[in-house]
């Protein structure tokens, strides 16, 4: 593999992996707070659609990416309402809101636009262009570093590089701020804290809230900058991906990079390279493109090391009278 074929790859790989890397620190930060969130897909997949739609209807990309943050938002409160306020299965309530939005996205979509439920392709201003860094184009033909610059760290959109500084800051704040300190302890000891005279409720619906930015970005990158339009289930799973990566992660943000990059590196090569001949045999390219859901499914099941969710996770807290 030559150096331009493997910076394609790699050019690819960040891009692919950049909505995995935001539902990922969304579902840490929910997690991390004691709330399971397997409805991360539909989180992603309603921002996908409302970001597309109103960036359609209004020219602004801006405008759709508020509106896919908005509907994310919608299904974090309505997830927080029934595992916080209510108490009900956390995760019941993720599936519920899957299916409610794999439903509601393409009965809307349908009537809105009336084109089997996808939304018009998107043009101009309605998309996130590609952004070039300063002297991109000057450095390009310096040998190795030139390249690197230019298609790999260059050509991004500016929701590539949000995704990244995500990074650093969701490690600042889980661990280097007071609110941090008390989401985390919230996961781990809810009693504490509320006996500390601090609202578990108050700290889960913050942490509920910051999953639903998150989501809502993810979303949004994938109908306005990824793809040119909302199409039916476009999140593809990536949800439920972005779970198994967390889990990798053991549930830490600088982690999470390099898990969400590795089934990223998987996505592109099963995109790049399809009808892979390995001693004369032809390797299907059904399996190359189930390779990412084939590690989700190796990491499930336990092989990459034990790893321990906060010891509260999944449990409704009871105030103590």
């Amino acid at each position: 593999m030559d150096l331009a074929t493997l910076l394609q790859v790699l050019d690819s790989t960040v891009r692919l992996a950049t909505p995995l890397l935001l539902a990922c620190l969304a579902g840490l930060f929910s997690e991390r707070a004691g709330i399971f969130d397997i409805g991360l897909e539909g989180k992603m997949l309603m921002a996908a659609f409302f970001s597309a739609a109103i960036a359609f209807v209004t020219g602004s990309v801006w405008l759709g990416l508020l509106a896919g943050i908005a509907g994310s938002l919608a299904l974090s409160a309505l997830h927080g309402l029934a595992s916080i306020t209510f108490r009900g299965n956390q995760l019941i309530s993720g599936v519920a809101i899957n299916f409610l939005a794999a439903g509601m996205t393409v009965l809307i979509a349908q009537s809105w636009f009336k084109e089997g439920g996808r939304t018009p392709s998107l043009m101009g201003g309605a998309r996130f262009e590609p952004i070039t860094l300063p002297l991109a184009e000057t450095l390009q033909k310096i040998p190795v570093l030139g390249p690197v610059y230019y298609e790999l760290i260059s050509g991004h959109t500016l929701l590539v590089y949000l995704a990244i500084a995500c990074v650093p800051a969701s490690w600042w704040l889980l661990y280097r701020t007071r609110f941090g300190l008390r989401l985390r302890a919230v996961g781990e000891n809810p009693a504490a804290v509320d006996t500390a005279g601090i609202s578990v409720v108050r700290l889960r619906f913050a942490a509920v809230a910051i999953c639903g930015v998150l989501c809502g970005i993810a979303g949004a990158y994938l109908a306005t900058a990824l793809q040119a339009g909302f199409v039916k289930d476009m999140t593809a799973g990536r949800g439920f991906i972005a779970l198994a990566a967390l889990i990798f992660a053991k549930w830490r943000p600088w982690h999470a990079l390099w898990a969400t990059l590795l089934f990223g590196l998987l996505q592109a090569i099963a995109l790049r390279y399809q009808n892979i001949e390995l001693s004369g045999v032809t390797i299907p390219v059904q399996l190359m493109d189930a390779l990412p859901y084939i590690l989700t499914v190796i990491i499930l099941a336990g092989f990459v090391g034990k790893a321990i969710p906060p010891r509260a996770g999944g449990e409704p807290y009871v105030k103590e009278r």
